[in-house]
């Protein structure tokens, strides 16, 4: 499969985090920040600079990876309002870089996270924070026009505190928007930990049919009752035991997106190109 890394996890300096990949034979980059900037800000040079990099070593760009979207309230934002204004204009600076390095995928978030969305006998009344799907939906609505003019497909990252927090929801905010195909998932089973849904098979199953459009991969363990989050070597998370099966279960079927691993591990000391170096056979040997 097309393995990869989003870049800044081993380097911000791109140069040598493409040179980092080249020693692995990893073929795949994801930019999300350059140098002190996030992809969408560079200006012409230090954008030129950068495509010269990825030309220069051979690696295919797999996805512009921005927070668009992220951190945006659903009781108080609205299409079109100067925070979602910002927002637009930063996709479409990403959509042109896009076109630039020959990259068909961008990322995009949703807003921050309303715990319950949906309820039933008496919970609908009492718990449910009414109206605030349809509020994502209307927000997120623009940018499918967008990518649909710009013959890009936006991908919808699975976050820990945002509106899309797992596969399911994925789904279904591609089906409410009828977007399939301009609008997939970017699947990163980790920080649906934090949502409870297990990666294999519920995670997959939900996507498997076309919804599935990149692929986060890191390992974790979770405790939500303490608000904790501990980033893990890969394999020794609780998602040891389910990344084998997801990579079979995407390599039967012909997934043929990419895998970007995404380094977030260090040992201890704030070093994460040292992390990355720890775990990159190891997702190799299974997503390989």
């Amino acid at each position: 499969m097309n393995l990869g890394v989003i870049t800044d996890g081993i380097s911000r300096d791109l140069d040598h985090a493409l040179a980092v990949m080249t020693e692995y034979g990893l073929t795949h980059a994801e930019l999300q920040f350059i140098d002190d900037k996030e992809v969408g800000d560079l200006d012409a040079d230090e954008r030129r600079r950068a495509l010269e990099s990825v030309r220069r070593h051979e690696k295919t760009v797999s996805c512009i990876s921005r927070h668009n979207f992220a951190g945006m309230t659903m009781g108080s934002s609205k299409p079109g309002d100067e925070q979602h204004t910002r927002h637009m204009d930063s996709l479409k600076r990403c959509i042109d870089m896009a076109h630039d390095f020959d990259c068909r995928t961008v990322r995009i978030m949703t807003g921050k996270k309303e715990a319950i969305l949906w309820g039933h006998h008496g919970a609908e009344q009492w718990n449910v924070a009414t109206g605030a799907w349809d509020v994502q939906l209307t927000l997120i609505a623009p940018a499918i026009e967008l990518a649909r003019a710009e013959g890009v497909t936006l991908v919808v990252e699975t976050g820990n505190g945002t509106m899309v927090n797992s596969c399911w929801t994925g789904r279904k905010l591609i089906d409410d928007l009828d977007a399939k195909g301009v609008l997939k998932v970017l699947w990163d089973p980790a920080n649906n930990c934090w949502a409870h849904e297990d990666a294999w098979p519920d995670g997959y199953e939900a996507v498997k049919d076309g919804y599935l459009g990149h692929v986060h991969i890191k390992d974790v363990h979770v405790d939500t009752p303490k608000a904790t989050l501990e980033v893990r070597r890969m394999g020794e998370g609780q998602l040891a035991d389910q990344f084998q099966p997801m990579a079979d279960a995407m390599r039967a079927d012909g997934y043929d997106g990419a895998i970007s691993f995404e380094s977030v591990y260090h040992p201890g000391d704030g070093d994460f190109e040292a992390g990355f170096r720890q775990n990159i056979e190891v997702f190799k040997r299974i997503f390989g």
